[in-house]
């Protein structure tokens, strides 16, 4: 296919699988083009089919990220199928995520785990940062 002007904006197909310990989780990220369009970023999803626990010590990032929980189903787009109970703050304020949300991490939050405790239908769940590479700082 010829080049085009803005072809170079789109990415097509599967970008990396990456394995994982724990059952019920299916991982895939986008690590790469390094630097896509100018925007440090990664885009890090999971397929959750089962209750898991991720991130289990609470921590914080030099970098804003957002976590997107969302429905695998497009005939329910309202209903998530699960009941997720996220920590947010040094206090580790819990919160209960039952329906498809977005939660804003602004760098230097303290937050996780993210507790997946009922799973009842597959769920996506994305994490976006913008930042070449994640790391994190205990809390």
């Amino acid at each position: 296919m010829a080049e085009t002007k803005y072809g170079k904006h789109i990415l097509r197909g599967a970008r990396k699988e990456t394995g994982t310990d724990k059952p019920g989780v299916k991982t895939r990220t986008l690590e790469e083009p390094e630097d896509w369009s100018g925007i440090h970023h990664r885009l890090n999803w999971k397929y959750i089919t089962q209750p898991v626990i991720l991130g289990e010590e609470p921590h914080s990032h030099d970098f804003d990220e957002f976590l997107c929980f969302t429905t695998l189903n497009p005939a329910e787009p309202k209903v998530l199928g699960a009941e997720i109970e996220l920590s947010l703050g040094k206090e580790e304020e819990k919160h209960i995520i039952n329906t498809p949300s977005v939660v804003c991490i602004p760098k230097g939050m303290v937050h996780s785990p993210v507790n997946f405790k009922k799973v009842d239908k597959p769920v996506l769940f994305c994490n976006i940062y913008l930042s070449p590479e994640y790391v994190r700082k205990p809390a």
